[in-house]
């Protein structure tokens, strides 16, 4: 882990992002006083002869002290956590991601169907009326940094909008965020990528709006795929050969002449047709999930190269 320039103040490390050049401020949760232990009780009575667990001295956490992350996903959402902590154990060395934690909250989305316009519009409803409650519940752990776990361009028209919600939760959280448009055009420049293919688990509405998103940050989407998932819960179910089909036959073809394919969509794990496909096409494949935790964890510092999230977590 590498920050420059970092300062201390008011209980607060503040460092400029390796990759967005923004301040970023990271609570001291682990300082002194800590842990709060009033005494050791050995059977039910004062452990005199055990010593004293120093409190003034502060002790990290034990899983999380390098850095705890913040992950807000949807309730239905079964695929981007297991994605992250696969990268996480996955990179255990000493140069790796030891100390490294996740702490995951979920949006409630009562309403998972997806089948119709209106679907969407109460899903959009359903997420975007939880995401305060949900970071009230992830900032009971003393998060220090948070993750969006959320296609925002599924639910929202125009890189505008999306940036507004994202603006409003990093000023009630008091927390820096990663977010999936910023992480894919940070990905995106470092391979100097334009013409892109899009590979979703949205209707055409949504495709609409995810070809929006990329047009309004600059790239030029050439073909875009939906796999069109009536149920957000299902999304997780979209089997892997049906993706590679999508890849190979829909968007890295010859015609189209792809500098990169990027994946919307924080339930549809790409991890494992990335790994595949990217020896094979000579191209990036950007997958949402690892793509936008290689953008936090390059943020924060941590800048050794990363295995099993594809080239991107390798290279850059």
């Amino acid at each position: 882990m590498n920050l420059p320039n970092v300062a201390s103040e008011r209980g607060a490390l503040r460092f400029a992002g390796k990759l967005s050049g923004r301040t970023i401020a990271i609570p001291e949760v682990n300082a002194a006083p800590m842990p709060a232990v009033a005494a050791v009780i050995h059977d039910g009575r004062p452990a005199t002869a055990f010593g004293v667990i120093d409190a003034a001295r502060g002790y990290p956490d034990v899983r999380s002290f390098a850095r705890k992350f913040g992950l807000v996903i949807p309730a239905t959402n079964t695929s981007m956590e297991h994605d992250l902590w696969s990268i996480v154990f996955g990179n255990r060395g000493p140069r790796g991601l030891a100390g490294v934690g996740l702490h995951t909250v979920n949006v409630v989305t009562p309403s998972p169907r997806l089948a119709t316009e209106r679907d969407l519009i109460e899903y959009r409803e359903q997420f975007l009326g939880g995401l305060r409650a949900a970071v009230d519940t992830a900032r009971l752990a003393q998060p220090q940094y948070m993750i969006m776990g959320m296609s925002l361009e599924h639910i929202l028209g125009g890189i505008e909008p999306i940036r507004a919600v994202v603006a409003d939760v990093e000023a009630y959280s008091g927390l820096a965020w990663a977010t999936w448009h910023d992480a894919v055009l940070a990905a995106l420049g470092k391979y100097g990528a334009k013409r892109v293919g899009i590979l979703t688990p949205f209707d055409a509405k949504g495709n609409g709006n995810a070809t929006r998103m990329f047009e309004e940050l600059g790239f030029e989407v050439i073909a875009s795929v939906g796999l069109h998932c009536t149920n957000a819960l299902h999304i997780a179910h979209l089997p892997d050969w049906a993706k590679e089909k999508a890849i190979l036959e829909l968007l890295a073809t010859g015609r189209n002449r792809l500098d990169a394919v990027v994946q919307c969509g924080t339930n549809m794990s790409l991890v494992d047709v990335a790994e595949r496909l990217e020896p094979v096409l000579g191209i990036p494949i950007l997958g949402i999930n690892p793509v936008t935790f290689w953008y936090a964890l390059r943020e924060n510092g941590f800048d050794s190269p990363l295995a099993g999230g594809g080239r991107l977590l390798r290279e850059f």
